[in-house]
């Protein structure tokens, strides 16, 4: 799949850490500000409102808005995620941050879950040139016999 130049990059954080991420985007407000930025509720608002960057604003995390970047995951309108996960902090929607874990592993998007993943994810020659991603043939996943 040929992901352009322009990425699609989903951002997300837990409540601990949308500052991290706001610091982290400061840091990188250049780099970033030229790609279509996807976020959920809170993280979005608050990276608006300290940055001014142009958000596609998503449900937050707990109402769906996981769910709703892992959809764009499964179409093909993600083609980066950032998500800085807290890892002190019980996290009452697990199971929802868990499939956005997995769709990313699934699609094989690149996915950053804290601030030094990120840098390396920005600083690498693909983050601002296409790229030719590979997507696993799930051809035989989708035609197996479902047994009655």
């Amino acid at each position: 799949m040929k992901v352009p130049a322009q990425k699609r990059i989903a951002l997300v954080a837990h409540d601990n850490k949308k500052f991290a991420l706001v610091n982290w985007l400061t840091k990188n407000k250049s780099s970033i500000a030229q790609h279509i930025l996807y976020a959920t509720g809170t993280t979005g608002k608050t990276i608006k409102r300290e940055l001014e960057l142009e958000i596609i604003p998503l449900h937050s995390g707990p109402l769906g808005g996981d769910q709703q970047i892992g959809a764009k995951i499964a179409e093909g309108n993600i083609d980066l995620l950032i998500f800085f996960l807290d890892p002190l902090e019980a996290m009452p929607h697990d199971s929802d941050v868990k499939a956005l874990v997995r769709l990313a592993a699934v699609w094989n998007i690149p996915m950053a879950c804290n601030e030094a993943t990120a840098d390396f994810l920005i600083s690498s020659p693909n983050f601002n040139a296409s790229y030719e991603r590979r997507i696993d043939d799930f051809k035989a996943y989708k035609e197996r016999k479902i047994p009655k």
